[in-house]
């Protein structure tokens, strides 16, 4: 990526007095920090899954509590990075590419979801037509692991339509919103209240978070040490329980929240968390072993769309047959299952030629058609 698109990538958000830092041809971080964050949300919902199948936890449920304050901020901000070179775009193309193409996917995949599931749910005792109805309510209510694409669009839109608006106003009112205690029930409010600040972040921040891992490569050990001082707080914060005299004053049950859900401490370890994220993939994709990571992130979306049938058969098969391994291990099993096997599917789809709808838009899904084209549309990544 060369110096002016970075700067153009913020827009006319650029902060910073300083000129950008010269980044490689492919800014590689940016792919590890997608695979990074993609594997820690199926984690998430693999180790949160298996104890409840299991009625107990394991080891990885501390490493996924570890991870709470900054799963979903950094997800959302490397959602927003690259949203400067494209908000100018004309409306049509605009929405084709940030509402459409998301929509299709959110639609193709909630539809798979419900296939697979319905049997249960009938099962259970609702009726067929209570399922449909399900669905519908879904179009509105974000579905299951689903929500993060379907929040994308609406931030898109919403930032589209503020840009002209004075950063220091947008960003202070979505701080405001990340902080307040907004829990209406309905997914969409609530997580764009608490999540939205991050994507804008991620967009007007831009130039200044590839400098900072143009800084991070040049001084890694400096980097280093920032990183072992922010686990230790975060860790702390995390692994605390608020004191029962606050929960008993707020009406919760002692131990059910801790010092890093409160106000103003989760903001802050959300953007800190995000920053570090951002430092530990610039120095991993230094490595070569850990190549696998950027691969991932190249594919994050496939991923995030087919995690969720790998994940429950693996979780029913060693929950089942594998007594033997404790729980965090299989949390662990599950949880490479959810990964590798989206990323199986779509080499194995790629290979066949077969199915390549589920991970590409096909062109009558297409509003801002081209005038002339000798291939198909091809996947875009969530970015």
């Amino acid at each position: 990526m060369s110096e002016a698109a970075i700067s153009a990538t913020a827009g006319s958000r650029n902060f910073s007095a300083s000129e950008p830092g010269k980044l490689p041809g492919r800014v590689q971080w940016v792919d590890y920090a997608k695979g990074f964050c993609i594997i820690f949300v199926v984690m998430m919902h693999s180790t949160l899954g298996v104890e409840k199948a299991a009625g107990d936890t394991g080891w990885m449920h501390y490493l996924v509590q570890f991870a709470k304050p900054f799963r979903m901020p950094d997800f959302f901000m490397i959602s927003g990075l690259f949203l400067g070179l494209v908000i100018s775009r004309p409306w049509l193309r605009y929405i084709d590419r940030k509402v459409v193409h998301f929509a299709y996917f959110y639609v193709l995949w909630m539809t798979i979801q419900f296939v697979a599931k319905a049997p249960q749910w009938v099962g259970e005792g609702q009726s067929l037509a209570e399922v449909m109805q399900f669905w519908a309510v879904s179009l509105v209510q974000p579905f299951g692991t689903l929500w993060f694409i379907y929040m994308l669009p609406i931030f898109f839109i919403v930032t589209r339509l503020i840009k002209q608006v004075p950063w220091f106003i947008t960003l202070g009112f979505a701080a405001v919103l990340e902080i307040l205690p907004i829990h209406t029930g309905w997914l969409l409010v609530d997580e764009f209240a608490s999540r939205y600040v991050y994507f804008l972040a991620g967009y007007m921040f831009a130039a200044n978070i590839f400098r900072l891992a143009d800084w991070t490569q040049k001084n890694a050990k400096i980097a280093i040490l920032g990183l072992i001082v922010w686990a230790v707080i975060n860790g702390v914060l995390t692994f605390t329980p608020v004191p029962e005299m606050i929960t008993a004053g707020l009406g919760l049950e002692a131990g059910s929240i801790y010092l890093s859900d409160l106000p103003l401490v989760s903001l802050a370890l959300g953007a800190a968390g995000a920053v570090a994220i951002i430092l530990t993939t610039t120095l991993l994709s230094n490595l070569k072993w850990t190549a696998f990571l950027a691969y991932i992130g190249r594919n994050s979306i496939v991923v995030y769309l087919a995690f969720f049938l790998p994940m429950a058969v693996s979780r029913i098969i060693l929950l089942k047959f594998a007594p033997f391994l404790d729980i965090g291990t299989v949390s662990a099993l599950v949880t490479l299952a959810g990964v590798s096997g989206p990323i199986i599917l779509h080499l194995m789809i790629n290979w066949t030629g077969y199915g390549k709808f589920l991970f590409e838009r096909p062109s009558w899904a297409v509003i801002d058609k081209p005038k002339a084209t000798k291939t198909g549309p091809s996947l875009q990544p969530a970015e």
